[in-house]
């Protein structure tokens, strides 16, 4: 009948010390060795990581009343604009909004030294940051301005809550014009000068599990260095995408908003980062435990790089159409070939802080110390008989 497993078994195996946890580049292994069905048997939870730019990122921030009371109106922390049209002293955070004085572009290309990323590092750190609001007053909110330092676990609550991340799979960008060119996949030099690309490829969470049926509303994650969850489908989440065999996306689809307590993270996870010519972004990790319920998601988490593809794509608009398919073996041998060319490639995300990501989650598991959390609303997927360019995974 093959191997079925539900999370509540799996989660009393983990409490017991009994689970078999491995991550996803080892899972490469054991069903390359053993097969699906004695893999789905033998292992119980498959971990994943990715530490990347993930723009869509902020966090939720309440600072506290003061005396008398203030109705927030605009503010400030280390002069990066919050968004206060919220309530009193709720304000949310966005990883790029840069600080009020930024040349922005006006000096090409930016540096763009400091921002909304820069300021949650801060605050994880255990740095001090200038608050500033104004107000226009009211009855009940007579303050029209504060100014103060405050920390991290000075504030009422900090909530890191990211609408878009951990993109299942992404474009490689490259630059088909005659100058360079400044984007979020960072500098693309002319002429095919060279190829970025962000995704951790067989360790990245989402091509773990290419049809999300273990993701949903309340999968349990490694997020920022603590514990935290999916709350929702992210935005632009896509799954209606071109699939290979093996379920994966051919490029961008799916996407998770994201939530955990700010106060519970490190600034090794959470990391400022400026984008020369673009903007502020946040560098993001992410973590996510994939229980084996049965053979196919055996096969799932056990994708290499070689069973994962791209496409490459001009960001100068040269070319609206993609110009070819690499895989992710290849964007990480160093170069891949483009129209006869041979092209250098360059990772945005980091494989060595995955892989990190990925044997911590691992440890915890393994220490009882993270239960898996069974998810209470799937994330939208696609019917496999309808999915396109796909066919049954093997």
């Amino acid at each position: 009948m093959g191997t079925h497993k539900t999370y509540t078994e799996i989660n009393e195996k983990i409490r017991s010390g009994a689970a078999v946890v491995v991550t996803a580049d080892d899972m490469v292994g054991i069903v390359r060795k053993k097969g699906a069905a004695k893999a789905a048997k033998e292992v119980d939870v498959v971990t994943t990581g990715t530490f990347a730019p993930m723009c869509s990122s902020g966090a939720f921030i309440n600072f506290g009343h003061t005396s008398p009371p203030i109705k927030a109106s605009r503010v400030w922390l280390n002069n990066v604009p919050a968004y206060a049209g919220l309530a009193a002293v709720d304000i949310y955070i966005g990883a790029t909004e840069p600080t009020s004085e930024d040349p922005l572009n006006k000096v090409h290309p930016g540096a763009f030294e400091y921002g909304g990323g820069h300021v949650i590092e801060d605050l994880v750190s255990g740095k001090r940051v200038h608050l500033r609001a104004e107000a226009y007053g009211t009855d009940c909110y007579p303050n029209r301005a504060v100014e103060k330092d405050v920390s991290l676990k000075d504030l009422r609550s900090a909530v890191l809550c990211n609408p878009r991340n951990a993109y299942q799979n992404y474009n490689c960008a490259v630059n088909l014009s005659k100058k360079i060119i400044y984007t979020y996949m960072g500098a693309l030099k002319p002429d095919l000068g060279n190829a970025n690309y962000c995704s951790a490829g067989q360790l990245s969470p989402m091509l773990n599990d290419p049809y999300y049926r273990t993701l949903g509303l309340g999968t349990r994650i490694f997020l920022g260095g603590a514990r935290g969850f999916i709350t929702w489908p992210g935005t632009q989440h896509n799954p209606d995408v071109p699939r290979l065999p093996n379920g994966t996306p051919r490029g961008p689809a799916g996407t998770l908003m994201l939530t955990g307590d700010l106060k519970e993270m490190s600034p090794r996870w959470l990391m400022g980062s400026s984008i020369l010519g673009y903007g502020c972004s946040l560098m993001v990790g992410v973590g996510i435990p994939i229980p084996i319920l049965d053979e196919e998601m055996a096969l799932f988490t056990s994708i290499s790089d070689e069973d994962i593809v791209t496409q490459v794509k001009d960001y100068s608009f040269t070319r609206q159409e993609p110009i070819c398919e690499v895989n992710y073996a290849q964007l990480k041998s160093g170069s891949i070939s483009v129209e006869g060319r041979e092209v250098p490639t360059v990772p945005l995300s980091s494989y060595v802080r995955a892989k990190e990501i990925a044997e911590i989650l691992k440890k915890w598991i393994e220490n009882g110390e993270f239960i898996l959390g069974e998810p209470q609303q799937m994330l939208p997927s696609v019917s496999r008989s309808e999915s396109p360019g796909a066919g049954a995974a093997r």
